[in-house]
């Protein structure tokens, strides 16, 4: 079976739509999202431009801010202190990554966690941990949408996540291990020290490859009627599309496919899930399902 991102990405923004269409016929203004994107990475480019579409599909505001890639930090902790204290801005993103000249990490930590509807934000990612409310990192969160939609089964079964970034793979360790579906997974995370990782591999009984190296899960990784999830986007050159590159994931798809009882494609599997669950943040943080309302 495959896992058609696309589709299920294209039901929760219809879902969210019909939400925003009833929120503002009850008087309510729609969701504000708000996008801050330093320089001209062609990767980050598309991304943001893929957000504000899906802003306009789900009958959100959106504002991006540009910056050149010199911008100073102090530039751009004075924009994210704007952000916060606007309380017009529901939600909003500062597109990573960001040139070497800035703290990443002191830019993660600078976002008002009740607008972090990215879910990076050391507070979000502590109560994911502990199973409180929160906004869940829109990676993970679309994998665990994945698996729910599909109706795979996750309780009591082992899922082996290959990656350990604060990103994807902790994040989605975290979430498949909470008391609840999809969930309740005997976890496993696997990473570069990882010994016989082939062994562990082949244990599981859903595959995350999160490790960001191309075509690195090879058929003899994978127990036959295994769900493979592939969160790996890398773009390599290539002279078949217009564009000049493609995009692989980590997963030898051609090869591997026919061992899965389910699979997700690259593109078209997690890509557009991650952006149909950042509007789903951005919704929850409009109507203050997640933390009320500032």
């Amino acid at each position: 079976m495959l896992i058609d991102g696309k589709k299920i990405a294209a039901e929760v923004k219809a879902e969210i739509a019909a939400r925003v269409r009833q929120l503002v016929a009850s008087g309510n203004r729609p969701p504000h999202l708000a996008a801050i994107l330093v320089g001209h990475d062609g990767a980050s480019e598309t991304y943001v431009a893929n957000k504000v579409k899906a802003c306009h599909e789900c009958g959100f505001r959106s504002t991006l801010i540009r910056f050149d890639s010199d911008v100073t930090q102090t530039a751009l902790l004075d924009a994210i202190s704007g952000l916060n204290s606007n309380p017009d801005i529901d939600g909003f993103i500062v597109q990573l990554p960001l040139p070497p000249q800035i703290d990443e990490q002191a830019i993660v930590e600078a976002i008002d966690y009740r607008k972090d509807v990215d879910g990076f934000h050391p507070i979000n990612v502590g109560r994911l941990a502990l199973g409180l409310p929160c906004y869940v990192s829109a990676t993970p969160q679309g994998i665990a949408l994945l698996l729910e939609r599909y109706g795979i089964a996750t309780e009591g079964k082992h899922c082996v996540v290959l990656g350990r970034s604060n990103i994807v793979g902790r994040p989605t360790a975290a979430l498949l291990m909470q008391k609840s579906y999809p969930g309740n997974c005997t976890v496993t995370v696997c990473h570069s020290a990882t010994e016989h990782l082939e062994q562990i591999t082949r244990m599981a009984d859903i595959l995350i490859a999160a490790i960001g190296v191309p075509h690195f899960v090879k058929p003899e990784m994978v127990k036959p009627g295994a769900v493979v999830i592939d969160v790996g986007t890398t773009r390599l050159p290539s002279k078949l599309t217009h564009s000049g590159w493609k995009l692989h994931g980590d997963v030898d798809f051609d090869s591997v496919a026919p061992l899965c009882s389910a699979i997700s494609p690259v593109p078209g599997g997690v890509g557009p899930m991650t952006i149909a669950s950042l509007m789903l943040n951005t919704l929850l943080a409009a109507t203050g399902e997640v933390y009320p309302k500032r």
